[in-house]
Parts: structure tokens; C-alpha cells; sequence
């Protein structure tokens, strides 16, 4: 299998007409870490980075040494070289909600959507609204320019398709048939309206009542009515965002694990961004397991440790000669009696410490040295473990690789524990730029 190309992480972000990147993937596999390692380095290389991030483990503002992070972009002291300078956020959808219905309804009216029960339910958790705020951001962040690198973080989603899939879904619904049904009485207004819903629509709303209730379909009518002029502007926006994430200056990064169904997710976002003809940087593919003694493979580990475990069986000069039990007589010919004896005693020779000669042997020798061999033989077993399991990863990747042979890999070894703070995140930030994995 031809070796894919090798992501170079230091000159995607050293370029300067890198505006945006943006980290996608299933849920699980790193993206938050990755993109805070990406802007800690690319402070660290004279960038000035901000990190959008919507995890909501919160991990990534203990990692900056940050105590909160909330929907405003905060400075990251510690960090930057030069002119570099880092900033992070973490996205709050429904304070971003608020703030494009305070940006575009007056006083009153503002008011009114934002006590609104059905605004309050479709601002916290309706379906697709996370990721329709964090193209909002992302689109509030780049119009201020008030940074030269943006990292975004994509939503923890069921599917990564998702990112790109349900901002045009909410979109779609708030300027769509359903809502434009629903404003029409607010339009025609008054007496007029009251007949208009009671006439032309009775039947209509008497099964949406039954669905969703009375009092939910009044706080939906009256939420749409309040909402009128802005129901144009949320797929304009959207839109303009998507079309923002095809420009030259942004960047895909597709992060996985070495795992079949990671790197199935990842196939089909690769697959997508073509056909949205969206720029793919490359996969980081996080998480990858390596050995400092590869030379000894899984088979010849476990054949080692049966040796150990068994009383050294392979090493003996006659294979059946260890087997027999001691209390019977030799069988065979004199040659072969000899044969077995000179193996056992080489084999005595061989467990027992130079210091303790056979002929003298000390008490607790010999039960020293059958703790040593339990432990080699366990150590053998679990490097013979972790050679299956890159074995594993390894024809994993080539799978992928096989399907997608131009996609750029940086692999970032796995780590024995979480990152918890910044030197962890320069680790990673060193391990990306790397693009291989050292031996772990």
C-alpha cells in the first residue's frame, strides 16, 4: 500500500491567506483538542488565532487555564510569540440567537420573541440550532477581522454531515411553506385575519391543535407574527456563510481515529466537501497507536511467553522430552534418555542466576525465577496486544487510504492520558506538525 501524502500542519498554518479552518469529524475523536493544539501553535508562530469551540465537556478552557468560557471571545495570556496572540470561545447557541433577534427587531418587539415559550424551546435544543449558530459565529467572527486565523470547532454531532446539512435545514423551515402558512393571518391583520385563519384555515389548525396543543400553536402564531421581517435574513445568512466556507482562505481539516467507523465518517465528509467543491487540507487521524520494538511481531511475543509459561518446552533440545511424567520410565534408546537429560539440565542452567549454581542452589531461587518468567511472559503478551491492535489500525487506514489516496494524513500518536493543560496542547500541537507518530 502507497504511503498517502503527509500533512504538513506547520505551512497550512504559517500561510497567511489561511483564514478559517475548520475541524469536522464524528463525535469522539479529538476535533476539540486538535483545534486548540492548532491554535496554541499557530500563537505560538506568530498567528493571532481565536478558537471556536462547541464541546460541551467543557475541557478545552481547563486545558487554556481559562475558568469559564462563554460567548465571548477571551484572551489565552500565556500564549503567542511575536505578534501571536490566542483567543477562545466557547459558542452558546441561544445567547447567539438572542443577539441576531436584539440586532434585528426593535425594543419591542425584540422583547416580546425573546419571552416568547416557542422561541425559548427553538433557541435551546431545536434541531439543527447548534449548528446554525456556529456558522452565525463564525460569520460574526470574521466580519470584525479583529483576528488573522479562526478555528472552529464543529458541533459533537450524531453524523459530521450535520455540520454542513442542518444549518440549511433550519433555514429552510423558518423561511419555508409551514411558517409562511402560519404568517399569513398576522399579515392580513386584525378581524380580517381572525376570518381569514377561521375560514380559510380551520381545518388546518384544528389538526395542528390536536398535534401540538392550543397554547403551543397560539406561542408559535404569535412567535412567527413577531418574527416577520426576520424570517428572509436566516437563510440569506446561512447561505452566505456556506458560500464563505468554499472561499479561498478556509481550510477542512477532517479528524478521525483509526477506527472503522471514524474513518467511514470521514470517507463520506471527504466525499461531501468535493461535491460542495469545499477545500480539503487534509485528515489528522488522532489517537494512533505505535511500538518503540516493532521487530518483535505478535506472533513471536506469544510464542515467547507460551515458552516462559510452559517450562521452556520450545528451548528443549527434544520436543517430547519435557512432557513425560517424571515418575515414569525412559523410553527409547539410551541416546534418546541422554538426549533429554542434556536438555533439562541446559534448561536448569539457563533459569537459574549465575550466582546460585545447580549443584548449590539457594532456597527461593527457583521460585524467584518463575516470578520473572510470569511477569516476561506477561509483558510479552501485552506488547503481543498492542502489535494486533496496530496491525488493526493499520489496515484500517490503508482502507481509507486505498479509497482516498490524495488525501494529506498527519497521524498524532495516542497519548497515556488526557490533555489537561497547555504544555499537553503543545504536545499535541508538536505531534500534528510532526504528521507521523512517534514509537508509543
Amino acid at each position: 500500500m502507497d504511503t498517502p501524502p503527509r500533512l504538513a500542519v506547520d505551512r497550512l498554518l504559517d500561510d497567511r491567506e489561511t483564514r478559517i479552518i475548520v475541524c469536522c469529524g464524528a463525535g469522539g475523536v479529538g476535533k476539540t483538542t486538535t483545534a486548540a493544539a492548532l491554535g496554541v501553535r499557530a500563537a505560538g508562530r506568530g498567528r493571532k488565532a481565536v478558537v471556536l469551540t462547541i464541546d460541551p465537556a467543557r475541557r478545552l478552557a481547563q486545558s487554556m487555564g481559562i475558568d469559564s468560557l462563554d460567548n465571548t471571545p477571551r484572551k489565552v495570556e500565556t500564549v503567542g510569540a511575536g505578534d501571536g496572540e490566542l483567543h477562545a470561545m466557547m459558542l452558546d447557541m441561544k445567547r447567539t440567537f438572542d443577539e441576531i433577534v436584539e440586532a434585528h427587531a426593535d425594543g419591542e418587539r425584540a422583547k416580546a420573541i425573546l419571552a416568547n415559550p416557542f422561541y425559548q424551546s427553538l433557541s435551546a435544543g431545536f434541531a439543527g440550532t447548534q449548528e446554525y449558530m456556529a456558522m452565525e459565529k463564525l460569520g460574526q467572527l470574521r466580519a470584525r477581522d479583529d483576528w488573522d486565523l479562526i478555528i472552529v470547532d464543529t458541533p459533537p454531532s450524531r453524523s459530521a454531515l450535520d455540520f454542513l446539512d442542518a444549518p440549511k435545514r433550519l433555514g429552510s423551515f423558518l423561511d419555508g411553506k409551514f411558517i409562511r402558512v402560519l404568517m399569513a393571518p398576522a399579515k392580513v391583520g386584525g378581524r380580517a385575519g381572525m376570518k381569514f385563519l377561521n375560514v380559510g384555515m380551520s381545518m388546518m389548525t384544528g389538526t395542528l391543535s390536536k398535534l401540538m396543543g392550543a397554547s403551543l400553536l397560539k406561542d408559535v402564531q404569535t412567535f412567527v407574527a413577531a418574527m416577520d421581517t426576520m424570517f428572509g435574513g436566516f437563510r440569506t445568512r446561512a447561505d452566505a456563510t456556506f458560500r464563505l466556507l468554499q472561499a479561498p482562505g478556509t481550510a477542512f481539516l477532517v479528524v478521525a481515529a483509526p477506527e472503522a467507523d471514524a474513518l467511514r465518517e470521514a470517507a463520506y465528509f471527504v466525499e461531501r466537501l468535493a461535491a460542495e467543491s469545499m477545500p480539503l487540507a487534509g485528515l489528522v487521524l488522532n489517537r494512533v497507536h505505535g511500538s518503540g520494538a516493532d521487530q518483535l511481531s505478535a506472533e513471536r511475543a506469544l510464542a515467547a511467553a507460551e515458552n516462559l509459561e510452559e517450562g521452556g518446552i520450545v528451548d528443549q533440545e527434544s520436543g517430547k522430552a519435557g512432557l513425560r511424567d517424571p515418575g515414569a520410565e525412559p523410553k527409547g534408546t539410551a541416546e534418546t534418555a541422554g538426549s533429554a537429560e542434556t536438555a533439562q539440565t541446559a534448561h536448569s542452567t539457563r533459569t537459574t542466576p549465575t550466582a546460585h549454581p545447580p549443584e548449590t542452589d539457594s532456597p527461593g531461587t527457583e521460585g524467584d525465577t518463575a516470578v520473572v518468567d510470569r511477569i516476561t511472559a506477561g509483558l510479552l503478551r501485552l506488547h503481543a496486544e498492542r502489535m494486533q491492535v496496530i496491525a488493526r489500525e493499520q489496515r484500517t487506514r490503508d482502507r481509507f487510504t486505498s479509497l482516498h489516496p490524495e488525501v494529506a494524513v498527519a497521524e498524532v500518536a495516542a497519548l497515556p492520558g488526557d490533555v489537561h493543560d497547555l504544555a499537553g496542547l503543545r504536545a499535541i500541537g508538536e505531534r500534528l506538525a510532526a504528521g507521523v507518530p512517534a514509537g508509543a
